[in-house]
Order: C-alpha cells, then sequence, then structure tokens
C-alpha cells in the first residue's frame, strides 16, 4: 500500500513584490514563466521513481502568487503530476491567489484541471491598509474575484487575513473581519504581521526605525488577537491551529500534513521537503532551474532528537495538540510539568495541548521542546 504524501509547488512569481514579503518571488516577464513552467515538469518527472512509494493525497500551489498561472500552465503541471503519482478523486488541490491576477477564463481553466480549493489572499477590507501593505488590489477587487470563483463552482475557500498592521485599530480588524463573514468562506487564514528584515516594511517600522509606532501596541494587538478567536468561534469556524480557522470538514488537509511531519515533496527553486525524516531545501537559483538544473540547497538527517522537537512543537500549533507517547512523557516529563505548572500546558490521559494562555504565549513554550 502507497504511503500519503503532500506535494508542494513553487512559483515564485507576481506582479509586484508587497512592502512586507520576505518570500521568494518577483515580477518574471511571461517567458520565463512559460520556460519555468517547463521546468516544473521535468522536475517532477524526475522524482518519477517516487510515485512507486507514495500517493498524492494533496497538492498545493505557493508562491509568490501562483495565479499568474494561465490555466493551460497549471493544467500541464498537474499533468505532470498525474503521470507519476497517483493521485485519488478526493485529493485535495490548492492554489494561492490574488485578487487583480484571476479571470473567468483563468478560474475554468484552473476548475477543468482538477483545483478544487482556493486560498484568496485578501489581508485587509480596507483599502488604506491593503496600500500600505503594498497589496496591487482592493477591497472591491476582492469582492470581484471572489464572486467570480464562486460562480465557477469553487466549493472550498479560503481568505488570508493579516492583523497587526501600521494604524490598525480593534474596530477597522473587527470590520475586516465582519466583511469576510458575510461572505461564508469555508475557511480563514489570520496571521499577525511579522516585520521581516530585508524587506521595505522593516526599513520603516523596524526597532529604532520612524514608523515604528505606527504598529499597534502589545495591549491591542492581544485585544485584536483575542476578538478574532471570539468573533470566528461565535460565527461557526472551528479553530484547529494557531492562526487557522474553519468551518466543521473544511481544515486544509495539506497544511495539517506539515504539522503533523507527515512526508510531503516540494518542487520548484526554494521548495522544501520531508522524506523519511530527511529534510530537504531546493536550490532558490532560478537561472540554473530554467537550464534543468534541479539541486539540493540542504538535506539533513534529523536526527532523533530532532524528530522528538518537530513532533512536539509542530504537533502544539493544532489545538487537539499531540499524542503522547511513552518516549514522549519520559523525554519531556520535567517539560510538561513546568508548562502546567505555569499554566501554559495541558495533559489528559493520552494527549498534550496548549491553554489558551500558552497559546499566547506559544514563541516561548514551543521553545522548551527544544533538546540542544
Amino acid at each position: 500500500m502507497k504511503t500519503d504524501l503532500g506535494i508542494y509547488i513553487h512559483i515564485p512569481f507576481c506582479i509586484r513584490k508587497c512592502a512586507y514579503c520576505d518570500f521568494l518571488s518577483a515580477p518574471a516577464e511571461e517567458a520565463v514563466r512559460e520556460q519555468y513552467v517547463r521546468s516544473l515538469r521535468q522536475e517532477i518527472k524526475s522524482c518519477r521513481s517516487l510515485g512507486e512509494q507514495y500517493q498524492a493525497a494533496t497538492v498545493f500551489f505557493g508562491g509568490g502568487t501562483p495565479s499568474i498561472l494561465t490555466g493551460e500552465q497549471l493544467a500541464g503541471i498537474l499533468e505532470e503530476v498525474r503521470s507519476w503519482f497517483t493521485l485519488g478523486p478526493d485529493a485535495e488541490i490548492t492554489v494561492e491567489c490574488n485578487p487583480g491576477t484571476l479571470t473567468e477564463e483563468k478560474l475554468r481553466g484552473y476548475k477543468r484541471a482538477g483545483v478544487n480549493r482556493l486560498s484568496i489572499g485578501l489581508q485587509s477590507a480596507q483599502n488604506e491598509e491593503l496600500k500600505t501593505l503594498g497589496r496591487i488590489h482592493t477591497w472591491e477587487e476582492f469582492l470581484e474575484t471572489y464572486r467570480m470563483a464562486r460562480e465557477e463552482g469553487f466549493a472550498n475557500l479560503n481568505v488570508d487575513l493579516m492583523s497587526a498592521l501600521p494604524g490598525q485599530k480593534q474596530e477597522t480588524w473587527a470590520d475586516t473581519l465582519a466583511k469576510v463573514l458575510a461572505l461564508s468562506p469555508e475557511h480563514i487564514s489570520a496571521y499577525s504581521l511579522i516585520v521581516e528584515e530585508g524587506t521595505p516594511f522593516f526599513e520603516r517600522y523596524g526597532e529604532g526605525q520612524p514608523g515604528e509606532k505606527e504598529l499597534p501596541d502589545e495591549e491591542t494587538e492581544r485585544q485584536i488577537y483575542y476578538d478574532t478567536k471570539e468573533i470566528l468561534a461565535a460565527a461557526g469556524y472551528e479553530r484547529y491551529e494557531i492562526s487557522n480557522y474553519a468551518r466543521p470538514g473544511f481544515a486544509c488537509r495539506h497544511n495539517l500534513s506539515y504539522w503533523e511531519r507527515t512526508d510531503y515533496k516540494g518542487f520548484g527553486i526554494g521548495a522544501a521537503s520531508l522524506l523519511d525524516n530527511v529534510r530537504y531545501k531546493n536550490s532558490t537559483e532560478l537561472e540554473p532551474y530554467l537550464n534543468g538544473s534541479f539541486s539540493y540547497e540542504s538535506a539533513e538527517q534529523l536526527t532523533h532528537s530532532e524528530q522528538l522537537e518537530e513532533t512536539m512543537f509542530l504537533g502544539l500549533r493544532k489545538m487537539e495538540g499531540v499524542a503522547l507517547t511513552e518516549e514522549l512523557r519520559k523525554v519531556y516529563g520535567d517539560v510538561f510539568r513546568d508548562l502546567e505548572q505555569k499554566g501554559l500546558l495541558k495533559r489528559s490521559a493520552d494527549r498534550a495541548v496548549l491553554t489558551d494562555r500558552g497559546i499566547d504565549v506559544s514563541n516561548y513554550a514551543l521553545a522548551e521542546f527544544l533538546l540542544s
């Protein structure tokens, strides 16, 4: 029996780089995008032996802006996947999309190719906040994208949102949530802004920079966090991971594979893989990739201790926590007791989960499970 595999396909192209973005992405001409698609197909073919061991349970197109691809380009990539991997009728196939890049024709092409889930990057329903972020779309353009997706029959839509933005208030965040909830998406991802070094945002809002005070203070950010949980729960969305909420039956299976450490294979520049407890990262160099060089930047065999660490600090991101084995109880007994005494973790007979307070300070709590 074949083992389930998650497939990630990285599309490193976008219309324009957002001011906060530190992902591997940049604008590119159509000819470059077309050559990249050809190289992707070749890379997938070069890994065809994996298809003898694995079946693809999920396929996720991430970026960048994968919806920059035409329907034909995306269909060609999925055709290559189907040529070498068993892809069941219930496989979850997701494409990350940006408003302003989708057309009815493109959506029809994605649907024909077998895409059954779209993740739409809204970030905010406030046009002023979108402008600050450097997004290429307005709230009204997002609404048009959302309408087209529904009319083309997409019944599993995620909306990405971002809080703790410069100038954001509790009231504007609550307004964004209300507007999105009125659309009834199946899934909502709600992340807090992280100001990353090397981005235009860092130059303006990084520590000690002139715009730093425009960011919400710690109390406002914390209240936004609590508001999100309460408002989405009241609307019928189950929080299944620290930053992800879904209606029953619509949790993202691909992302769960990361948190549960099931094997996944990444294609495209910079893509990561986990295969039989070896972590790989593809080279980030575009030119060699376009010329057919599919090399790893790194390949790391995880030690047993590292596997235990990942089991805990990835698994505890989920609201259901981690199933406790005898080994985990033995290795982490002192950590469990310490975090329980601090009110950050609770244990049942067979599981460990972070408390609400533990989720509040999850960076601290999860770091406690590092063994070295």
